[in-house]
């Protein structure tokens, strides 16, 4: 099973390369060329989810993608460190403004207040989006942050006579 994990500071910008990583590790791995765009685009969704919610909860945490082939399957994780619905977040010792950056407001985020509801909004279309993309969907939410891990299947592989 190989495993190649990305890690990229919360910016929109490198939702992009993120996207063509795991568009082009899938084709390694043996996914179908016809299921490659919605591989690029679910990942693209799940990033930028992982960017909004890092920047409008002020984390200056990475966000993380692990791709991972299997057997049978090529799987995605797009992780983030925002603490799901009812978890205390702890703060992290020793890093620049950690009481400030996880002790923020929830709504507010590094570019000015934002709604509870817009933040809410985004999270759910972004999640309709990959659902609709996906067929093999996990959404895991805990203290340390959430995942979503997306899997397909891996071609066939046609043995010649």
């Amino acid at each position: 099973m190989a495993t190649v994990e990305l890690r990229f500071s919360a910016q929109p910008e490198h939702v992009r390369t993120a996207r063509l990583v795991a568009a082009a590790v899938a084709r390694r791995a043996g996914v179908d060329e016809a299921v490659l765009d919605e591989v690029r685009l679910a990942v693209g969704e799940a990033c930028s989810r992982a960017v909004g919610l890092h920047r409008s909860h002020g984390i200056a945490a990475p966000v993380s993608v692990v791709l991972i082939e299997e057997e049978k399957s090529f799987s995605i994780e797009v992780g983030d460190e925002v603490p799901g619905p009812g978890a205390e977040p702890e703060p992290v010792p020793g890093s620049a403004g950690a009481a400030a950056t996880r002790g923020a407001t929830p709504g507010v985020g590094l570019d000015g207040p934002d709604s509870e509801a817009d933040v809410d909004g985004e999270d759910e279309m972004g999640l309709a989006v990959i659902s609709g993309l996906v067929d093999d969907v996990e959404v895991r939410s805990g203290a340390n942050g959430g995942v979503i891990r997306m899997s397909w299947p891996k071609a066939p592989v046609t043995v010649l006579p």
